[in-house]
């Protein structure tokens, strides 16, 4: 059974980016915006509570959960004084992350957390492989193959052609992957991602069969040739959370 989180967020776009990175990441994942529906809502391994809400304040929502029994709540919230993190802590937090945060980071402490509150489901969930002619993801280890060579990438390139894969032969908006890959509580500049398709399309060989198509004024479509397998233990679209879950 796949570990479930519990996102109290009433950010609607910072939101956006959690649910998208934890799904990826092969979490079940439901997201809530009021303290009323975090208290009403089902139990969840790790709750993830920003404590800016409309109908209250975090603090005592932790406490309420913790009352309750919760096993592990991480407070994600802008305030970053000592003695925001000092009280967070002290009303039951297990951790406390100030925004703007990497997903990296976030995923680090959830597990780190597990670990502590649920050892029996912290193990990570296995996303699988994807198999494309000259191209091959190993979505788990973060590796890329070409041509039977390994592919040196920087994790926001693999990230990037993950998600171009898993939409192969689509077209993928700007704003979609720069959602999707930077999911950080802050704006990405757009010329970011530009840097980021130049350095892979250059690390890309012609003769592997794939290519990055610019769709002008809209995205990037990934282009490959032939048959394609995929096999994985979860839902294999590394970009795609399965619809909005917000």
């Amino acid at each position: 059974m796949r570990m479930r989180i519990l996102v109290v967020e009433d950010d609607h776009r910072v939101a956006r980016g959690l649910v998208t990175a934890l799904v990826r990441a092969g979490f079940e994942v439901a997201r809530v915006a009021t303290a009323a529906d975090a208290l009403a809502a089902a139990p969840a391994d790790i709750v993830l509570l920003d404590l800016g809400l409309p109908d209250a304040d975090g603090i005592a929502v932790c406490r309420q959960l913790r009352r309750r029994g919760s096993a592990g709540i991480i407070m994600v919230t802008a305030r970053g004084m000592p003695k925001d993190r000092v009280l967070g802590l002290r009303s039951g937090a297990d951790d406390y992350v100030v925004k703007p945060f990497g997903v990296d980071e976030l995923l680090a402490r959830i597990e780190a957390v597990a670990r502590r509150t649920r050892p029996e489901r912290a193990a990570p969930q296995r996303l699988g492989r994807i198999e494309l002619p000259g191209l091959e993801l190993d979505l788990d280890g973060h590796r890329a193959v070409v041509s039977g060579r390994p592919l040196e990438l920087t994790p926001k390139e693999f990230d990037l052609l993950a998600l171009l894969v898993a939409h192969r032969g689509q077209v993928v908006s700007r704003s979609r992957i720069i959602d999707q890959i930077w999911q950080a509580a802050y704006e990405t500049p757009s010329r970011t991602l530009d840097v980021h398709v130049a350095a892979l399309r250059a690390k890309l060989p012609a003769e592997g069969g794939v290519r990055i198509e610019t769709v002008r004024g809209v995205g990037y479509r990934l282009h490959t040739g032939g048959p394609e397998t995929v096999s994985a233990a979860t839902d294999p679209g590394p970009g795609d959370p399965g619809g909005e879950l917000c």
